[in-house]
């Protein structure tokens, strides 16, 4: 089986349900996506509605992987900038999938998912390339390079998951040219 994906699906009350339960069991399962376990949904909620607002603004789109049975089972966000300066990339945020599909290859389907959206979708036609930041200490930015994103910069300790915990902060980008 594989995911099925969309760019800017409709949002209604199933996907913000889905996407959510995704957020919080991802997060649970270890998952660096903002959030650190145990965590419920009604905690997520505020970052879920920041998301899709900026999507109503225009500022944010979303691509979304559905399993064979219609669930939402991967997410990543698009972020464009505003600044006249930086108009030729974007950001990628909350980037997940369901931690049940994990070790099946839907995390390389999203990351080919992605590239294509952002080479081929209506609004991309500008942007030349894709910057994501992920957290250390997690073999994630080792994901994202199998992916051919690059390491282009790391803040040391700049994420603090627990009382002595600190993570770097790595700064990832894939050019799209």
């Amino acid at each position: 089986m594989t995911l099925t994906f969309e760019v800017d699906p409709a949002v209604d009350r199933t996907l913000r349900g889905g996407v959510l339960s995704l957020w919080a069991d991802v997060s649970n399962a270890g998952g660096a996506v903002g959030f650190v376990p145990p965590v419920t949904p009604d905690a997520i909620r505020p970052a879920l509605l920041k998301h899709l607002v900026a999507m109503t603004e225009g500022g944010t789109r979303l691509l979304v992987g559905r399993d064979e049975e219609g669930q939402v089972a991967a997410t990543a966000f698009f972020t464009f900038n505003s600044h006249p300066l930086m108009k030729h990339w974007v950001w990628l945020y909350t980037v997940m999938v369901h931690p049940r599909h994990q070790g099946r290859g839907y995390g390389r389907d999203l990351m080919a998912a992605v590239e294509h959206t952002a080479r081929t979708a209506e609004g991309f036609e500008e942007i030349e390339a894709i910057r994501l930041t992920c957290r250390g200490g997690t073999g994630v930015d080792g994901f994202y390079a199998k992916s051919g994103y690059k390491e282009v910069g790391r803040v040391p300790d700049a994420i603090r998951v627990a009382p002595g915990d600190d993570r770097d902060d790595i700064v990832m980008l894939l050019p799209l040219n």
